[in-house]
């Protein structure tokens, strides 16, 4: 399959990569997310050095990453499925 050669600018550097169209979307958007949580950490924290905002970034996708794993898939089952009765007898009245 063939690759797309993409550049991507993270904390102002530049980053040459090879892709797959259909994740071209996708890796531009991560892109684009790292450096909105770039801009996030350095307003609200006031800090300039790129590598500490970098860490921090990389940190919280990781917590996020590690929230998402430990979540108990039968409890979200289960909410959902009230969830669903709670909408279609909203729907239903």
């Amino acid at each position: 399959m063939d690759e797309l050669s993409i550049r991507l600018k993270i904390a102002n550097r530049e980053y040459p990569m090879k892709v797959k169209p259909e994740e071209e979307g996708k890796v531009r958007e991560a892109a684009s997310m790292v450096n909105e949580k770039i801009n996030a950490y350095k307003n609200q924290f006031g800090i300039d050095d790129k590598q500490d905002l970098l860490a921090m970034v990389a940190f919280d996708g990781m917590m996020k990453k590690l929230r998402a794993e430990s979540l108990d898939v039968s409890n979200l089952q289960t909410v959902l499925s009230q969830m669903n009765s709670d909408i279609e007898e909203a729907l239903n009245n």
